[in-house]
């Protein structure tokens, strides 16, 4: 019999065929001449439809990004490629003259993921008493633990917190499923407003200089060495990133399970997550290239090789979202929208407490929520010259999910009793 919940697209290669021909369209009307196009641009970004129109297919039931690899392999061979290309030209001097307001706000995340929970747990059983009728493995807060696990640090934090507090399989896919819609409706609205962060900064009276000069400083260098690129030079960028993405992923498979043989207790670090190690490896040798002559391929086109395997990743991220999913659990899906909101707005009174621009409330807040396969896409956003910030701050997320995750948890548990 034929599973009525199948796709209508189950062959990979006819889908991505499908999300390709969706971003070319989307890059072709953005870039159009047309009054209509140049009006419909002014209000929706590009990069936002690149993400919601593949969402729009999986909800539809034309895709479907569950069953499909194609997520798996932009985020394990594309992402790391990208984020070589991205931080081949990086200003690290420039990164580290941002100051202490990007770290401040991406520490302020990781506090309004941690006591969010708890809060949108407390006020949404005000309500409904039966959020607390769950007993042993299905106990909602066991489930909501691992959404903290995810939010803070990634995969590996959330596998953890299913160990640790033993949310039943039940219970834990709903808790999937809360875990993407949500965080990508709040990917969402970051992109729309990465676009045009204007208003946002003049409301938190925010000074973007810093982030302004580093921008326009990559700018100057960019064009000081820019050229038409030939054969060669795309072959040799493209080379680099994927080179490189083969050395992280050697470095992972070795490194991942040593950790997870020898030093079991440094899982809580994600130490034992091949993803993990892939970032951190790709990274690194990213940034040591920077200070060598291969920054010159950004004046023949590195970050924009880059822009297109990330823009890729977006449009697999899209997919994964199932905007009808919310019918299934719509109490789940309240607690994890609190819980979201109250996460946003800590950020924002933060932010307009020590005038932290709006992309460090953007940035701090997806290295969290969507770690390193989606921070580097927000600050991309803003800018392709500071995705890198995204990529340092993400890794960082992986370092504090398993604490952050778990003392949410200890809380959920404690107002649940």
């Amino acid at each position: 019999m034929e599973d009525s919940s199948a796709p209508l697209l189950t062959n990979d290669a006819v889908v991505f065929g499908l999300l390709m021909t969706t971003l070319a369209v989307v890059f072709a009307t953005s870039s159009s001449k047309h009054p209509f196009w140049v009006k419909f641009y002014t209000y929706i970004p590009s990069v936002l439809l690149c993400y919601f129109i593949p969402a729009v297919f999986n909800s539809l039931g034309w895709i479907s990004g569950e069953s499909s690899n194609l997520y798996k392999v932009a985020s394990r061979y594309l992402l790391p490629a990208s984020l070589v290309l991205f931080t081949i030209s990086v200003d690290l001097k420039g990164i580290l003259r941002l100051g202490p307001k990007a770290l401040t706000m991406f520490l302020t995340g990781t506090m309004g993921i941690a006591l969010g929970g708890p809060f949108a747990l407390f006020l949404v059983g005000s309500f409904y008493p039966d959020l607390y009728a769950g007993t042993g493995p299905d106990e909602v807060w066991r489930g909501l633990s691992t959404v903290a696990g995810s939010w803070i640090g990634g995969g590996a934090n959330q596998t953890a917190m299913l160990e640790v507090f033993g949310a039943s399989p039940v219970l834990f896919g709903q808790m999937i499923a809360v875990d993407v819609l949500v965080a990508n409706l709040w990917m969402a609205f970051l992109l729309y407003w990465a676009a045009k962060p204007g208003k946002i900064d003049n409301f938190l009276k925010a000074d973007s200089s810093a982030i302004y000069a580093l921008r326009d400083r990559i700018a100057k260098i960019r064009e000081a060495n820019t050229a038409i690129p030939t054969g060669k030079d795309t072959m040799v960028i493209l080379g680099i990133g994927f080179g490189i993405t083969g050395i992280a992923h050697l470095g992972a498979d070795f490194l991942a399970p040593w950790f997870e043989t020898n030093r079991p207790e440094w899982n809580q670090y994600s130490l034992n997550s091949a993803f993990f190690w892939i970032v951190v490896i790709a990274t690194t040798l990213g940034l040591t290239l920077s200070f060598t002559k291969a920054r010159n391929l950004e004046g023949v086109g590195a970050s924009r090789l880059g822009s297109v395997l990330l823009y890729v990743l977006v449009a697999t991220i899209g997919m994964q979202m199932d905007l009808g999913a919310v019918l299934d659990s719509p109490i789940l899906f309240l607690v994890g929208l609190v819980w979201m909101t109250f996460h946003i707005s800590v950020m924002l009174l933060v932010a307009w407490l020590i005038k932290a621009p709006f992309f460090y409330v953007a940035v701090g807040s997806q290295a969290n929520v969507g770690g390193a396969a989606s921070a580097p896409i927000i600050a991309t956003a803003f800018d392709a010259s500071l995705a890198s910030v995204g990529v340092l701050l993400a890794v960082l997320g992986y370092a504090l999910g398993t604490y952050g995750a778990y003392l949410s948890g200890l809380l959920m548990q404690w107002m649940s009793t």
